[in-house]
């Protein structure tokens, strides 16, 4: 501990300048100081410069609110608001203390600023400066303060009110394609800001209105507490102490009430802004100074009223001249023909350029009948477009497969209920889906028994019936499984896209797979692409362990086995089954039962002989030839032993030898896609197995 003491040295003035210059500590000392202005006294020459830089950060704060095109660029006005108020209510105090403690000594007792303030409102007769203080303190809380605090509040009430909608309509603009991913995060950033802020308004503005009050109750313990300590303790003649301290009174309220006035103006015109943008001058000038008729009846309104006697002709007539040729320009701008003909013909030009927008091709479409609409906008939290989003999160964690985005429209061909999804524009399934209902499902397969409509559940073909909501809890009690509508429609398009994954996985997606790995793995896709193997080569086998819903998130591992193989066959069969056997691990841990096994089904020797026998050919030209009546022995034996496995409740895989599984699971695939069909090489070592039937 001593080394490290005398081994550095302390901060020298520089190092502390720094700090001290950054923003946080500056801040920090700030709010300290102001807190420090409650506490301590502070001479009079010192109290002068903190009340100029009160007025001079008032003024600063009104021209940022005027210039501003939008109230979401001063977003730190709450917090202005808070730091302002707490810093006029310190200065108050320190100008009390001095007027209460040096009054007696005349009105420069508390300095400056506070006597020539208190000089100029007065003009001599303190009176008629404590009335016209009063009014200016007034009209500062009952109008301008009063006024901003109720705008904010129903600013706020009306943003918070509204944030639902206009996160639907965000959420629709993404679903349908019209924004991308960053800008629907830009525009959710900015709703958040604006109900944050108009909600910090409404609360902020209570700081005014309290420091309206508290100036109004300062204002009279200074006068009288003043003029008591002045005769009583100072023995100060009556007459002479109420003009001294009504004076310094004075000036000191309006030192205070000035900056507070601006600032509550500037809360004011922030507040009132919200639905305009521009700065205030040019939003004021549009809405105001650029119909030629307002400005007509304007000019003809001063000009009468300049003809009534007794009433001022100059500026009556100035008025109406000026509002006069100002309406007359605006009139004659409005009807020039030039700009208006020839801005159209511009974009008529552009209409047809994008022919080869027709050519595009969505990769996954969801058209909607006119009934299914409320799904996109349902506010109880199962709207169709965050069900998607999930979804696509689910398929990226899942099998390593981004998904592409969902278009979702409307289509009046459709039956009002139903649906349809489509792959590269093609129908890939179809269904409906009955708003209001609930879609009940027996787990055993059976028919619901409750009363409602039966149908097929349009994702698996299993027996359901759609049921009112309010038979939801008798349901749930018979242990039938609910699903809504959203989720219905959301499950047949999982299916739908777990069977299409191959087809979904284009070139581009690859090669962005490619360019999103890791830094430590871009080593690995320079060894191998191009001089090893080609992206298109990378494409099909990725598709084929997709085709068998293998998952490729473990790309590094899969890049391996490529390029261990490549070098030596380019048949897409011997690269996809050297590839499997690196993800022996994945697949045993993918398919293992509830107990932590891997339940199998085995082929018999005669099985495997006979396939191993089946084959013709030479090296990658390899086919199955084997007898029509073999081929439907063999189907019978794996529809019978899997329907066995079922019933006993497991969901077992083919297990065969790495010569013949891609042939057999050729043959799987054509009756159950489903099935997994592993080889003895995609065991991992240390997976227990549990044998459940034999072939």
């Amino acid at each position: 501990m001593t080394d490290y003491v005398l081994n550095h040295s302390r901060p020298g003035p520089r190092e502390v300048l720094h700090w001290v210059m950054r923003g946080e500590v500056a801040l920090a000392l700030g709010v300290v100081g102001v807190i420090v202005l409650l506490i301590l006294p502070v001479p009079a020459f010192l109290l002068d410069t903190l009340l100029s830089l009160s007025i001079t950060s008032a003024v600063l704060i009104l021209m940022t609110s005027l210039l501003i095109r939008r109230p979401l660029e001063f977003t730190a006005f709450p917090t202005v608001l808070l730091v302002t108020t707490l810093y006029r209510l310190a200065l108050n105090i320190a100008s009390t203390r001095l007027i209460l403690g040096h009054g007696h000594e005349g009105a420069h007792g508390a300095g400056k600023v506070i006597e020539s303030f208190g000089r100029l409102m007065t003009g001599g007769n303190f009176a008629i400066g404590l009335i016209v203080f009063a009014i200016l303190v007034l009209v500062n809380f009952i109008v301008i303060t009063k006024g901003s605090s109720r705008i904010a509040e129903v600013a706020a009430r009306f943003t918070l009110d509204s944030m639902p909608g206009k996160q639907m309509a965000i959420d629709a603009d993404l679903s349908a394609g019209l924004i991308d991913e960053a800008t629907a995060k830009l525009r959710r950033k900015e709703l958040e800001q604006e109900s944050t802020f108009f909600g910090a308004m409404d609360g902020a503005s209570k700081f005014v209105r309290g420091d309206a009050v508290a100036g109004l109750v300062i204002t009279a313990i200074n006068v009288i507490g003043g003029m008591l300590i002045g005769v009583i303790q100072h023995h100060v003649p009556i007459g002479q102490a109420a003009a001294t301290y009504t004076v310094m009174t004075i000036g000191d309220g309006l030192v205070t009430q000035i900056p507070a006035l601006i600032i509550s103006i500037a809360a004011g015109f922030l507040v009132s802004k919200s639905g305009v943008e521009g700065s205030a001058d040019k939003a004021l000038v549009t809405q105001l100074a650029m119909n030629p008729i307002s400005l007509g009846m304007v000019s003809a309104a001063a000009g009468v009223l300049a003809l009534i006697p007794g009433m001022p002709i100059i500026p009556m007539v100035g008025i109406s001249l000026g509002t006069g040729l100002l309406a007359y320009r605006r009139g004659m701008k409005a009807n020039e023909p030039a700009p208006v003909a020839a801005a159209p013909e511009a974009p008529t030009e552009q209409e047809d350029e994008p022919i080869s927008q027709t050519l595009a091709i969505d990769e996954i479409k969801i058209e909607l009948g006119y009934g299914l609409l409320p799904l996109i906008n349902d506010l109880e939290g199962r709207r169709l477009t965050d069900q998607i989003k999930a979804l696509r999160k689910t398929l990226a964690a899942d099998y390593g497969f981004v998904m592409p985005a969902v278009r979702i429209l409307d289509n009046m061909r459709l039956d009002s209920q139903g649906y349809m999804i489509r792959i590269k524009e093609m129908e890939a399934g179809a269904g409906s889906v009955r708003l209001g209902s609930l879609m009940a499902m027996d787990p055993r397969g059976g028919q619901v028994e409750l009363p409602g409509e039966h149908v097929r559940e349009p994702a698996f073909g299993l027996p359901a019936t759609w049921i009112d909501d309010g038979l939801r809890e008798e349901a749930t009690f018979r242990g039938y499984t609910i699903v809504d509508p959203a989720t219905v429609l959301t499950t047949h398009l999982t299916e739908i896209l777990k069977e299409n994954m191959p087809d979904l996985l284009s070139y581009a997606e690859v090669q962005k797979l490619l360019k999103d790995l890791a830094p430590d793995q871009k080593k690995l896709v320079d060894d191998l692409v191009p001089s090893v193997v080609s992206t298109a080569t990378i494409q099909r086998v990725l598709q084929a362990l997709l085709r068998e819903r293998v998952s490729i998130r473990d790309l590094p591992s899969i890049l391996e086995g490529i390029g261990e193989s490549a070098p030596h066959t380019s048949s897409i069969t011997l690269l996809v089954e050297q590839v499997r056997g690196r993800l022996a691990r994945q697949l045993s841990f993918a398919h293992r039962g509830d107990d932590g096994a891997l339940p199998i089904i085995t082929m018999s020797a005669d099985w495997e002989n006979a396939f191993a026998d089946a084959l013709i050919g030479q090296g990658d030209d390899k086919q199955l030839a084997l007898a029509p009546s073999r081929l439907q022995d063999f189907i019978r034996s794996v529809r019978d032993s899997f329907e066995r496995a079922a019933l006993a409740g497991d969901s077992p895989v083919l297990l065969t030898s790495p010569q013949i599984r891609p042939y057999v699971r050729s043959i799987i695939e054509r009756f159950r896609g489903q099935t997994p069909v592993m080889s003895q090489n995609e065991v991992h070592p240390k997976a227990r197995l549990k044998t459940v039937g034999t072939i």
